[in-house]
């Protein structure tokens, strides 16, 4: 039987090759077709390839916290809050499992960010 742990390594490891083959094809999409544009299409390939670089980012930004996540679980150190040191709950990393802070550290975090 699975125990938690490897059940959690086991969906990070699938979410890191999803996220992989996600990013690879993001890289391999082109938004124009490179043909002269008129002022209207420029500012919508423009408007197109900046939507498609913030995608990037938070694909590649989840893909760090998997990957950080994963180390941890090699190390020992997962399930232990990045900023207090306490254990963050079971439940919250079955439902987050790239989550490095506890919930209360997470929405002090949050609250100091400005989301």
């Amino acid at each position: 039987m699975e125990t938690a742990l490897e059940s959690i390594k086991h969906a990070l490891v699938a979410r890191k090759r999803e996220l992989e083959e996600k990013l690879a094809r993001m890289a391999r999409e082109k938004v124009s077709d490179d043909q002269v544009q008129d002022p209207g299409d420029q500012a919508l390939s423009s408007a197109m390839e900046a939507l498609k670089l913030s995608f990037q980012d938070t694909e590649l930004d989840e893909y760090n916290r998997v990957v950080q996540a994963l180390k941890k679980i090699d190390d020992g150190t997962y399930g232990i809050c990045s900023d207090c040191g306490g254990q963050i709950s079971e439940k919250r990393l079955k439902s987050y499992p790239n989550a490095s802070r506890c919930l209360i550290c997470q929405e002090v975090f949050e609250e100091n960010k400005g989301f």
